[in-house]
C-alpha cells in the first residue's frame, strides 16, 4: 500500500509518501511545493493542486492523509492554512482515495511517543524508522510523519 502524507501551508505544502508491507515501512518520496506569495489567493491554491497533482499522478498513492488546522495567534494564518488544507484535501479525494486528518499531537505521540515532541525529536525519529531517508525540509519531514501516523492507525483499525 502507498501513503501519502500532506502537511498543508499556503507558503509551502509539505507531502511524503511511505510504502506498507506488512508492518514494515519504507520510503518512497518526500518534497514540498511552494507557492508564489506575489500571486493572488486564487492562484496560489491553484499552483497547490497543480502540484499535489502532480506528485499523486507520478507516484500513485492508495490512501492519503492530512495534518488537522491548529489555530494561529493570527486569524488571517489560521484562514490561510484552512484555505491550503481544503486544497490538499480535495486534491487527494478528486484521485479517488479515501483522506483521513490527524493532529499535531496525535503525530508526534505516534511517531515519539509523546505529544509535545519538537521538529528535531520528529527528524530523528524519521532517520530511524525510514533509513537514509534525505528530508527535503521541515514540511516534508512532518508530512512523512502524517504519512507514518496513517499507516500505522490503518494497522490498528484491521
Amino acid at each position: 500500500m502507498i501513503i501519502i502524507g500532506i502537511d498543508p501551508g499556503l507558503t509551502c505544502t509539505g507531502w511524503g509518501i511511505v510504502a506498507k508491507s506488512g508492518s514494515r515501512l519504507s520510503h518512497v518520496a518526500n518534497g514540498q511545493i511552494r507557492t508564489d506569495a506575489k500571486a493572488g489567493m486564487a492562484e496560489r491554491l491553484v499552483e497547490l493542486d497543480a502540484g499535489l497533482t502532480d506528485v499523486i499522478l507520478h507516484h500513485r498513492p492508495d490512501t492519503g492523509a492530512v495534518e488537522e488546522v491548529f489555530v494561529n495567534v493570527n486569524p488571517q494564518s489560521t484562514l490561510k492554512l484552512g484555505q491550503a488544507r481544503g486544497v490538499a484535501m480535495l486534491s487527494l479525494a478528486r484521485a479517488g482515495m479515501p483522506v483521513a486528518e490527524y493532529s499535531t499531537k496525535v503525530i508526534k505521540k505516534a511517531l515519539v511517543g509523546t505529544g509535545g515532541a519538537d521538529k528535531k525529536q520528529i527528524q530523528a525519529m524519521l532517520k530511524v524508522l525510514l533509513p537514509g531517508v534525505k528530508l527535503a525540509g521541515e514540511d516534508a519531514s512532518d508530512a512523512l510523519a502524517v504519512a507514518i501516523t496513517h499507516a500505522n492507525m490503518l494497522g490498528s483499525h484491521r
